[in-house]
Formats: structure tokens, C-alpha cells, sequence
């Protein structure tokens, strides 16, 4: 991996209010981790850590994590996000030791009309043991996009990472957090202070590493929900209990271990509009090197004992994506067992994303639940390219379905736009298909309709 590239590509990244786009990962223009999503005022704010390649001559540990600020990203349609910029950085914050680039899995949650948003970092001065080690702080805003401002220490009282804040039904706050077992304690009022001290969470699997507590609560239950190591990666598992503080008993497996080998992983559910999802992260743009992640989302069912049925990652993640916007085939909902492939675009700039290859008759991919709205849609762009020439067909709702149009790619070596007439659409959310129609390989970018 070319480190120096990655590094002034994350440092041109930071800039705010930019628009990213949908399927996963969700986050296009810059690595991302550890999301915690919130509902708040009626939109989806995520609020996830920051990785980037570890600059040169910083002191820092070689192949590892390296995380400076803290971005925030929001959406009402969970296809359309809004980076709204660095919110915390660790240059901005006092307790922090500024060159430690740990800036870890955040949390953030409303209270009575203010915004308190959880970080942990390294501290700049050791504690009573001697050590500096994690602390946990708070920033806080008047609003979700901030601007937050950092309390000026770390909340007294603990040592650890990852932290995540629930809010009773009787309006008890409650924090958790991890450093080698998963801890809870109850918050005061002010949001800042702990009421009570930190205790271990009792029955969680004893071997493996555990990190990460995502906590809610549905219909009474209480979900414990946290990354562990049971066999060589992480997994998201969770346990269910009575009480925001336990007992909970181990339940079950969210997600299972990232086949392609990522180490970790860290999530959070949310309901929105009546559907939960699970929010967690892969290292998609990174696939030889772990440490640099991005933020993916899928859709999450719950049995009716209330326990979570498995989700299963997907490319194409969630949402209704317009027929006018340039839909990513790569970001697939489907794929022919033979015939087709995804590959980066440019192996030296992953952000560039990916393209399909149909490389033979009958090769296959499919997108789904594409919102044609207009009545007159009428063409179709596809940017793609084919060495000797080649032709695919556009069918729509299954494999075999209607022709919209058979789309001649001209010979090149490089992607170009071609715009072809489509049979009539019904306006409404409609799966599309792709289909080489010869033997001459097909590399397709993506697709539009307009």
C-alpha cells in the first residue's frame, strides 16, 4: 500500500459539508470506523471514528490504528450523507496527548436540548498508577452538528475506550465502556460526572478479546451488543437482560466474522422510519491493510421472542437510489456465478471505487429498488469500457425479464459514456439487470438514466 498517497489523501479529505453517496460503504472519501448512529430531529446522524494511513516521523507504532478527530455525517434517506467536518480533533482538546492519534470509538446522545458527545483518547498526563493510558471525555453541543466544545478533563473515575451512553425510560443515564471486560456505570444530571463507580459486566464470554458495547432497549429488553474475539477476528454477539445493568445472558451472534479477514469490527443498531439497521464497519478500501476501515450499513430483523436475526453484509447496503443518479453495479444486489467480477477501478486510489467486468455471454449482475419517477425517462448512460467492443443488455425486474435496451460499448481502452434510447418504464422502484449479450468483455463503472 502507497502509506504517503493515503496519508495526503485523508489530510485533502477533511473539508466539510460534502455529500457522499449510497450503498456501502457509505463513507466514499475517507476511511471511517466505529459508527454509532442516532436519530435526532428526524435525521440519521453518524458519528464515527477517523482512521488514516500513520503519517512519517510521528513516533508511531508501524501497521497500526491511527486516528486524529472525529468527523460527523448525517442523512434523511440513508443514501444521501453529509460530512459536516471535523467535530473533535485531538489537537483541540486538553486532556489529550496530542500526538498519540487515539482517538477511538465515539458515542453521542441528546439531553434535554443538549448534544454530549463521548471520545477516548490517550491522556497527556499519567494517572495515580503511574500510567496515562485511555481516558474518556465529553464535548458538548447545542445542537448535533455542533460546534462541540470539549470539557476541559476526562471524566474521573475510569480507564478505558469505546464508550456508549443509554438513557432509561425513568431518564437514568448509563455508561458503558470496555478495557479488557465491559463496564457500566450511572451517569449524574450533567452528563459528565459519574454517579456511581464503574462495575464489570458478569457473564460475558471470558476468553477472547471484548470491546465495543452498543447498548438499547426494545420492548423492555435490554441488548448488550459488543464485538468478540471467539475464534480469530472479531464477531458482533449480544447478550439480553431485564435491566440496563444486568444480568444479561449471552444470546446469540449479529454478524459473524469478516470473510475476507478483518480483524475488527463495531457497530451500532437504530430504528428509523420503522427499520432497524445495523451500522459496522469493513475495511473495503483497504483490503490488505485492516487498520484503515469504512462505515457500511445493513438492514436488521428481530424475531418475534425479540431476539436479532443474523445479517448477512451486503455491497449494495440500504435505501432507494434515484434512477437519475449513477448507480454503482459494483455495489451489487445480485451476481451470475461465472462471468463476472468486481475490481478496483485504480488499485492506487481505492476512494475511485469499483468496476464490473462481464467477460463472457450471459454474465450477469443486478442492482435493486432503483425509484424511476418520472414518466418520461427515456435513455440510459453507461460509462464503461471494452477493448474489442462489446454489448450488453438492460433488463429490468429479473434476469430474463423485458429488454430496455441493448447498449453497444465502443472499442477502448478507456471508460467512455455511451447514451442509449430505453423502451418505455413504469414509473416506481424497479430491480435492474445487466447482461453481456456477446463473448467481447464488458468493464461497466456505472449507470444513469435520464
Amino acid at each position: 500500500m502507497n502509506f504517503k498517497k493515503y496519508f495526503i489523501l485523508a489530510l485533502l479529505f477533511v473539508v466539510p459539508a460534502f455529500t457522499v453517496l449510497a450503498q456501502n460503504p457509505i463513507i466514499r472519501d475517507q476511511f471511517s470506523a466505529d459508527p454509532t448512529a442516532r436519530v435526532m430531529n428526524g435525521k440519521v446522524y453518524v458519528f464515527p471514528s477517523h482512521d488514516i494511513p500513520a503519517p512519517p516521523n510521528k513516533n508511531l507504532r508501524e501497521n497500526w490504528f491511527c486516528m486524529p478527530d472525529y468527523h460527523m455525517f448525517s442523512s434523511e434517506d440513508l443514501c444521501d450523507w453529509n460530512d459536516h467536518g471535523v467535530i473533535v480533533s485531538q489537537n483541540k482538546v486538553a486532556w489529550v496527548d496530542s500526538t498519540s492519534y487515539s482517538m477511538w470509538a465515539p458515542d453521542c446522545i441528546e439531553r434535554n436540548g443538549k448534544y454530549y458527545f463521548y471520545f477516548p483518547a490517550n491522556k497527556n498526563v499519567a494517572g495515580p498508577n503511574g500510567r496515562k493510558g485511555f481516558g474518556i471525555g465529553v464535548a458538548v453541543a447545542d445542537k448535533p452538528e455542533g460546534p462541540y466544545v470539549p470539557e476541559e478533563n476526562a471524566i474521573e473515575g475510569i480507564f478505558g475506550i469505546d464508550p456508549n451512553v443509554l438513557i432509561d425510560k425513568d431518564g437514568q443515564a448509563y455508561l458503558y465502556y470496555s478495557m479488557g471486560n465491559i463496564y457500566v456505570a450511572k451517569l449524574k444530571e450533567n452528563m459528565t460526572e459519574l454517579a456511581t463507580k464503574p462495575v464489570a459486566i458478569a457473564n460475558l464470554p471470558e476468553r477472547g478479546m471484548k470491546e465495543g458495547p452498543f447498548v438499547f432497549e426494545r420492548n423492555g429488553k435490554y441488548y448488550l451488543t459488543f464485538p468478540h474475539v471467539e475464534n480469530d477476528t472479531e464477531r458482533l454477539e449480544y447478550a439480553m437482560g431485564d435491566s440496563p445493568e444486568g444480568p444479561f445472558t449471552m444470546t446469540g451472534v449479529i454478524m459473524d466474522e469478516s470473510e475476507t479477514g478483518c480483524w475488527t469490527n463495531h457497530h451500532s443498531l437504530v430504528e428509523y422510519n420503522d427499520q432497524w439497521y445495523l451500522f459496522y464497519h469493513h475495511n473495503d478500501y483497504s483490503p490488505h491493510f485492516d487498520k484503515n476501515r469504512s462505515v457500511c450499513i445493513d438492514s436488521l430483523f428481530f424475531n418475534a421472542d425479540g431476539t436479532i436475526q443474523k445479517v448477512i453484509p451486503t455491497k449494495r447496503g440500504v435505501g432507494v437510489t434515484p434512477a437519475s443518479g449513477k448507480i454503482q453495479l459494483d455495489r451489487y444486489s445480485a451476481i451470475s456465478e461465472n462471468g463476472a467480477t468486481i475490481a478496483f477501478n485504480d488499485t492506487t486510489n481505492t476512494f475511485a471505487g469499483w468496476k464490473t467486468t462481464l467477460a463472457n455471454k450471459g454474465a450477469w449482475i443486478s442492482y435493486n429498488t432503483v425509484n424511476f419517477e418520472k414518466k418520461n425517462t427515456g435513455k440510459v448512460v453507461l460509462n464503461a469500457g471494452a477493448l474489442n467492443g462489446g454489448k450488453v443488455e438492460l433488463r429490468i425486474d429479473a434476469v430474463d425479464g423485458p429488454v430496455l435496451a441493448e447498449i453497444n460499448v465502443p472499442e477502448s481502452k478507456e471508460m467512455t459514456m455511451s447514451k442509449t434510447k430505453i423502451r418505455k418504464v413504469e414509473p416506481g422502484i424497479h430491480n435492474i439487470f445487466v447482461v453481456a449479450a456477446n463473448d467481447n468483455p464488458v468493464e461497466i463503472d456505472w449507470i444513469s438514466f435520464e
